[in-house]
């Protein structure tokens, strides 16, 4: 089944407009900077859910991202609306998160891509399972 008809867990969006110091000189978007777009609804998501790095995450756990992807479909250009979803796709072992990002004026998708967290304890050491009470947090 295509992630586009998994169920969105958790949902989560924000809107961004395109600065001009991320573009080139051919006005697109770097591709890099999709990433940071990418960041900002994965932070929306976590603080949702209660898990901003005041919360559980810093005192007691720490999340890393070991994997990171983006597929690009449609360039962004500068002052382009971009409105990036972001929900979890599973949260057992480690944490995946998806991605959708779409011209907020168009309603077309220009790009998608997925980060997976893993979890350490305080020591920094990897624990093979997310702890139930991040979990919880995260599918409440």
């Amino acid at each position: 089944m295509r992630s586009s008809r998994r169920e969105r867990r958790r949902e989560t969006s924000v809107e961004i407009e395109i600065p001009f110091r991320h573009v080139d000189l051919l006005g697109v978007v770097w591709h890099g900077h999709y990433y940071e777009y990418m960041e900002e609804a994965r932070t929306a998501l976590l603080r949702a859910c209660e898990l901003d790095a005041g919360d559980l995450i810093g005192p007691r756990y720490l999340f890393y991202v070991i994997e990171s992807k983006c597929r690009y479909i449609q360039p962004l250009r500068y002052r382009d609306r971009v409105r990036v979803s972001a929900w979890l796709r599973d949260v057992q072992h480690r944490i995946h998160i998806a991605y959708e990002l779409s011209d907020a004026r168009q309603s077309r998708r220009v790009a998608r891509g997925h980060t997976i967290l893993a979890t350490t304890d305080s020591e920094r050491r990897l624990l093979l399972e997310t702890p139930d009470e991040i979990r919880r947090r995260l599918l409440s």
